[in-house]
């Protein structure tokens, strides 16, 4: 059979590839297609990957926050009696409290502009992180008026990293204070963040003198070895007032990851945008496979009289929409992963290309062009053998 089918004339791959200014348009168009959808899941899926990047960064087992915090940038307080409250639980082995805060920091270097910076304030004498980086200089945060702040931050905030290696610790001003960085650490940003720094609690209170130490944003939970999560939990719901919420490390990243989705525009945009694209892509090769069934309607009219039928015609033009999917998709997707490297370097979000956008783009270009060839083939039912006698 594979014999059979080498032995047959490729009258989709001739006829796709024989005008090649028509061909190097097609490509162009499916390209650009595929560029658009390629970018818009890369930065939908970039925001909910680092919408939750600092609940990734925190230590704990579960986590406790007021239920209208809908996000970290809303967060709202909690008394921290609740998190001694949980203490009592005999499968709880610690608790920790962080505060969270927006604070304005000034560029150190000659622009001396503000910019809004997360805070979050903690106690260095615990452990509250899993970033390596960050635990090993959490001592540096134990005299007052110290942060140690994220060398991943955007550039707004002052070439931070090459002014601490001149002068450690480097002096800052914050909310109109005088503070020093001790320690620099790499998390990153997100779409509801442009930088962070860390601080001791007792620094997060000056830096903050509205606030109340009683008042806490985030309660860390952590449970004895061989602990039952599920059943800790429902624990602690049952015994807790309802101005808390227990959440798993899951389901705190996942509300931050629903905010972003559903009670901004920002999630919409994104998907708009791919299916923007992905009309585009459609009316681009249905223009291109139209013409080509247009200007050779005499040659599909003399196969049919030859004896060909239908469904062997329609299968030559469903054939050139697969060759121009294909062969569309791969600067598509070459392209792509250039402006992915550029806007990783430009926003410093971890965007990048991955295996599974790469197969469901490729699957989406597929579909655009054979549904474009579908379309066309109402023109390709209109090659009447008489026409051409």
């Amino acid at each position: 059979m594979f014999r059979k089918l080498l032995k047959k004339t490729p009258l989709a791959w001739l006829q796709v590839t024989r005008e090649k200014q028509r061909l190097a348009v097609a490509l162009a168009g499916i390209a650009f297609a595929d560029v658009l959808m390629f970018v818009q899941l890369g930065l939908n899926e970039t925001l909910y990957d680092s919408a939750a990047i600092v609940q990734n960064a925190l230590q704990g087992d579960l986590f406790l926050i007021n239920p209208i915090s809908e996000a970290l940038q809303s967060v709202k307080s909690f008394p921290r009696e609740r998190l001694y409250q949980a203490a009592g639980v005999d499968t709880v082995e610690s608790v920790t409290s962080i505060y969270m805060g927006r604070a304005n920091w000034r560029n150190p270097q000659q622009t001396q502009r503000e910019r809004t910076v997360l805070t979050i304030g903690v106690n260095p004498a615990q452990e509250v992180f899993t970033i390596p980086g960050i635990q090993q200089q959490i001592d540096q945060l134990k005299p007052l008026n110290r942060v140690i702040f994220d060398r991943a931050s955007r550039a707004e905030f002052g070439d931070i990293a090459t002014l601490f290696e001149e002068s450690n610790p480097l002096s800052v001003q914050i909310n109109d204070q005088q503070l020093w960085v001790a320690g620099l650490f790499t998390m990153g940003v997100s779409f509801g963040g442009d930088g962070t720094m860390i601080t001791s609690d007792s620094t997060f209170l000056r830096l903050f003198p509205d606030r109340q130490p009683n008042q806490i944003d985030i309660g860390l939970i952590k449970l004895k070895p061989g602990a039952n999560l599920e059943q800790t939990q429902a624990l602690l719901k049952s015994n807790l007032p309802a101005d808390v919420l227990i959440l798993t490390r899951t389901e705190f990243g996942d509300r931050e990851k629903q905010y972003w989705s559903s009670s901004t525009p920002t999630g919409f945009i994104f998907g708009f945008g791919t299916v923007i694209g992905f009309v585009v892509g459609i009316v681009i090769v249905y223009q291109i496979l139209y013409s080509d069934v247009s200007e050779h309607l005499s040659e599909y009219a003399t196969l049919k009289a030859m004896g060909y039928s239908d469904r062997f015609l329609v299968g030559i033009l469903i054939q050139e929409a697969l060759i121009l999917a294909v062969l569309g998709f791969i600067p598509g997707f070459l392209l792509s992963t250039g402006f992915y490297v550029i806007a990783a370097q430009a926003t410093l979000l971890p965007i990048g290309m991955t295996a599974s956008r790469a197969v469901f783009v490729l699957g989406l270009t597929i579909a655009m062009c054979t549904i474009s060839g579908g379309v066309a083939m109402r023109k390709l039912s209109a090659a009447d053998p008489a026409d051409i006698f």
